[in-house]
């Protein structure tokens, strides 16, 4: 390890959770009002929304008659939670939900920050991770360095200032 450099330890399973609980909540506040406006519900549901009554949208919201456009339901469940994630690993090499931990995503051999290329790489590898039953998910609780299929597929690791007793992180290539 260089003179002077951060030591650093990986990020593990059950922390990993709670950062995308985290992100997730966030993200659900975020989208809300996108919803609320791209939403385009039919007749009393659409009067509702005009009047202003927010309790009876609500109701109908949760029975099911109101609905997005199929453009307005891809924007809010892929196109804008995508943007938000590969923005935020961009340009803050993390999530909010990371944040919180003090982690950041980098890339694995040399411990820079992720390029486009891998963050890329790396959104996609989720729905590669996701199947079979999250398994390359649940494989960060048992991988050495705490990779999940997506991790690997990418190049990358989760880390954050180590902590007392931990094993710290070692890069095979110095940044």
């Amino acid at each position: 390890m260089q003179e002077g450099a951060e030591e650093l330890e990986y990020v593990g399973f059950w922390l990993r959770v709670l950062a995308s609980l985290v992100d997730t909540l966030l993200l659900c506040l975020a989208l809300a009002p996108a919803i609320w406006l791209l939403a385009s519900g039919g007749g009393e549901s659409s009067r509702m929304a005009e009047s202003g009554d927010g309790w009876m949208m609500q109701a109908f919201m949760m029975q099911g008659r109101f609905e997005l456009s199929p453009l307005a339901g891809l924007m809010i469940n892929w196109v804008l939670p995508a943007a938000a994630v590969l923005a935020f690993w961009w340009f803050k090499s993390s999530t909010p939900g990371k944040m919180l931990l003090g982690a950041r995503i980098v890339d694995a051999k040399t411990g820079a920050p992720m390029t486009p290329g891998q963050a890329a790489l790396r959104y996609l590898g989720y729905f590669v991770s996701s199947f079979p039953f999250f398994l390359g998910l649940i494989w960060v609780g048992v991988d050495a360095r705490k990779q999940g299929w997506h991790d690997k597929i990418a190049g990358t690791v989760v880390v954050r200032p180590k902590r007392l007793g931990k094993q710290p992180v070692r890069f095979e290539q110095q940044a």
